[in-house]
């Protein structure tokens, strides 16, 4: 009896493992990633049919990365969800002592096209530049590093494909080693002036309701 109750047992440990494996296997990505790349941008001057008002633009900071997800299916056109972590080393500036201090977001984009490059990005406000470094047009010299991990449909992409650095990968995850700080927020595009902005050349951005 107790033979065949082992036996029974590993028929159906064997057959819920071939089951998680099968389910693995058809869901392996390969992410292609660029290095991040960086850039100061103007508040657009948006006039539409209202009475213009003046102003002087300041520069906003863009982050941006260009990816291109490869997935095991061959069937597979889209990805449902991508979501992307963002961790930038920035320089903060607080009662005269300038501190490096983490900065973090994620953002869920979503059909997102599989085998084609897009870009992903984030964003610093004019506030939080100046917040940062004490100057309107500081942007590009607030950042030390740059880095973060991509998942795709909850999966962690194969040879850790999925995490970009401005640093050798061969330092590993360097923001795990610092605290994030919440006093500055970092903004996906679509909390941007920038939202209708290059439509074609970023992927899509999950909107919750």
């Amino acid at each position: 009896m107790n033979s065949i109750f082992q036996r029974n047992l590993l028929a159906i440990s064997l057959f819920a493992f071939l089951a998680m494996s099968t389910s693995v296997f058809a869901q392996q990505y390969k992410l292609d990633i660029d290095k991040p790349e960086f850039d100061d941008l103007l508040s657009p001057t948006i006039d539409g049919r209202t009475t213009a008002k003046k102003f002087t633009p300041k520069e906003w900071l863009e982050v941006e990365v260009k990816i291109k997800i490869e997935s095991s299916n061959r069937d597979e056109d889209f990805a449902d969800q991508v979501t992307v972590k963002w961790c930038i080393a920035a320089k903060v500036t607080e009662n005269n002592t300038t501190k490096v201090r983490l900065l973090e977001k994620e953002i869920n984009y979503v059909n997102v096209p599989i085998g084609e490059e897009v870009y992903v990005s984030v964003y610093l406000s004019p506030t939080a530049v100046r917040r940062i470094s004490g100057n309107d047009n500081a942007a590009k010299t607030i950042i030390e590093e740059v880095g973060g991990e991509i998942t795709v449909n909850g999966v962690s992409p194969v040879k850790s494909s999925g995490i970009f650095t401005t640093m050798s990968k061969k330092k590993g995850k360097w923001w795990n080693v610092l605290t994030p700080y919440k006093k500055i927020p970092l903004l996906n595009k679509n909390e941007t002036p920038f939202k209708f902005f290059w439509w074609d050349r970023y992927a899509e951005i999950e909107e919750l309701d």
